[in-house]
C-alpha cells in the first residue's frame, strides 16, 4: 500500500493498494492494484468486467430504516431482534457474506431455532447431488494451471462467471512444471460458449464439439461409451460429429494431466446433476488409465463460503434447521425459495453484503435485509440495515471457488460500513 497524499481524518484522501484478492468473483485473484480516492475506488490493473462492476460502483446514500423511515442503527437493530424473537420459524437466505458473516448467521439462527439456505444453494445442488451419490475426483486452480495439458470446458460459459480463468489458469505465462500454454489444448463443448478470452497466442489449439448447452451431458456420454470400445451407429451426437467425439476420445488417452471444468450456475436447466454425473464419470473413467480431475468453478455471491462454513460448523452443507435445537438437514424441507413459495417460516432474515443484483424474493413475511447500499428491492423491507462489502468496506475472508483456500481481504475504505457479522451478532445479543 502507497500514500500519495497527505493525510485526511487519520488517511490518505489517495491510496494504493496492491496484491488485493477479488471478491466478486469466486477465483478470488489476488493480483489487482487499486487506487481510491475521495470519488471512490478504480482498478489500475489486472481488472475484468465482473471486478470493476464491484470495486468502482458508486455507493449511493443509504441508513438504516424501519419499513423505508430512516432510523438510528441501535433502533433498527432492536426492530430486527423483536421481530425475529417473536418468529416460530426464522429463515435465512440471501447468506451473501464472508466467513465471519456467516459463523454469526449461524450462531443467530442456532439461537432463534431457523434455516439457513444461501440465495444461489440451487446451483450448488446440482453438484452436492453427484458428491452425495457418487463422489468425484477434483483438482484445484493451482494444480490445472500447472498441470493440465488438456482443459475440456464442459456446457458452461467459463468467461461469463471467471473471466480471468483463461488468463490466470488457463493461458499463464508460466507454470511450475513447463506445462506451457503452448503445449495446452482446450475444447469446448456446446455452441454459443464465449471463447473470446481463449484465443490467447500463448494457447496450443482450441477445439469446438458444438451441440446445445443442455446437451453437452450426452456429448460427454457419447465420449465415454467410445473411451470404453461401444459402438455408435449415429454418426452426430446431439448436434457434435461421431468423428469429432473419437478425436477428443483420443487426445484424452494421450493427455498427460486432463481437467474436465464446467460451472454450475451455468448449467440452468432441468435436473442438470446428470449431465454433472457424466462429467464426474468421464474423470473416473479416464482415471484407470492417466491421470483427470474435474474443476468446478462459479462461487460468486460468498456461496462457496456459506456451504463451508455451514459443513464446518452444523456438519452438513446448506438447508438446514436448526429449530429442534440440533442441526438437521433436508435439501428440499429447507430450500428457503421453496419454503417462500409454498408460504412456509413467518421471517425472512438476508444478506447481500456483494452485488447489489441479490435482492429477496417478494414475499408477504415481515423481511429483514443486511444489504450492501443501492441494493434493488423489490419492497420494501421491515428493516433494513447497511452493511460493507468484505474485502472493499472491511476486512474479512473468503473461501475460493475451488474450496482448498481462504483468502484474507484488504480494507479498502471505501465506506464506513458495519460488517454484517457484527449487525448479526448485536442481534444474537439482543435475542
Amino acid at each position: 500500500m502507497t500514500n500519495t497524499t497527505a493525510l485526511k481524518s487519520g488517511r490518505a484522501t489517495t491510496e494504493i493498494y496492491e496484491n488485493v484478492p477479488d471478491p466478486f468473483c469466486g477465483m478470488l485473484s489476488d493480483d489487482l492494484v487499486v487506487e481510491r480516492t475521495d470519488k471512490g475506488l478504480k482498478i489500475l490493473k489486472h481488472g475484468d468486467e465482473v471486478s470493476r462492476a464491484g470495486f468502482e460502483r458508486k455507493l449511493p446514500k443509504a441508513s438504516p430504516a424501519i419499513k423505508g423511515k430512516p432510523v438510528e442503527l441501535s433502533q433498527a437493530i432492536a426492530e430486527a431482534t423483536r421481530l425475529i424473537g417473536k418468529a416460530a420459524l426464522p429463515l435465512y437466505g440471501g447468506l451473501a457474506t464472508d466467513v465471519e458473516g456467516m459463523r454469526a448467521v449461524l450462531a443467530l439462527a442456532e439461537a432463534s431455532g431457523g434455516i439457513v439456505d444461501h440465495a444461489l444453494s440451487e446451483a450448488l445442488y446440482r453438484n452436492l447431488k453427484i458428491l452425495q451419490t457418487t463422489g468425484w475426483t477434483t483438482s484445484t486452480l493451482t494444480e490445472t494451471r500447472n498441470r493440465a495439458d488438456l482443459i475440456v470446458i464442459a456446457g458452461s460459459d467459463i468467461a461469463r462467471f471467471n473471466p480471468r480463468f483463461f488468463e490466470r489458469i488457463a493461458s499463464p505465462p508460466d507454470s511450475m512444471f513447463d506445462v506451457t500454454a503452448k503445449k495446452r489444448t482446450i475444447v469446448f463443448i456446446g455452441k454459443g460458449l464465449d471463447r473470446a478470452l481463449a484465443k490467447d497466442s500463448r494457447i496450443g489449439e482450441v477445439v469446438t464439439l458444438p451441440c446445445k448447452l443442455e446437451d453437452a451431458g450426452e456429448v460427454v456420454g457419447a465420449l465415454r461409451a467410445r473411451l470404453r470400445g461401444f459402438r455408435i451407429k449415429s454418426r452426430k451426437i446431439a448436434g457434435a460429429s461421431l468423428a469429432d467425439i473419437d478425436a477428443l476420445a483420443e487426445r484424452c488417452r494421450q493427455a498427460k494431466y486432463g481437467v474436465v471444468v464446467w460451472a454450475p450456475p451455468s448449467l440452468d436447466y432441468p435436473h442438470a446433476e446428470f449431465a454433472i454425473d457424466q462429467f464426474a464419470g468421464l474423470v473416473k473413467d479416464l482415471n484407470q488409465t492417466t491421470r483427470f480431475a474435474g474443476l468446478s468453478l462459479g462461487g460468486g455471491e460468498g456461496i462457496t463460503t456459506a456451504g463451508a462454513v455451514c459443513s464446518w460448523q452444523s456438519g452438513y452443507p446448506l438447508r438446514v434447521s436448526f429449530l429442534s435445537g440440533a442441526p438437521d438437514y433436508d435439501p428440499y424441507r429447507y430450500a428457503i425459495r421453496r419454503m417462500l413459495a409454498d408460504s412456509e417460516g413467518d421471517a425472512l432474515v438476508w444478506t447481500a453484503s456483494f452485488s447489489p443484483n441479490l435482492a429477496p424474493p417478494k414475499t408477504k413475511l415481515p423481511t429483514i435485509v443486511l444489504g450492501t447500499p443501492g441494493l434493488k428491492l423489490a419492497h420494501t423491507p421491515a428493516v433494513f440495515i447497511p452493511v460493507g462489502t468484505p474485502g472493499v468496506d472491511h476486512a474479512g475472508r473468503l473461501l475460493r471457488v475451488d474450496n482448498v483456500v481462504s483468502l484474507p481481504l484488504k480494507d479498502l475504505g471505501r465506506a464506513a460500513l458495519p460488517r454484517a457479522a457484527d449487525i448479526l451478532a448485536a442481534i444474537e445479543a439482543a435475542l
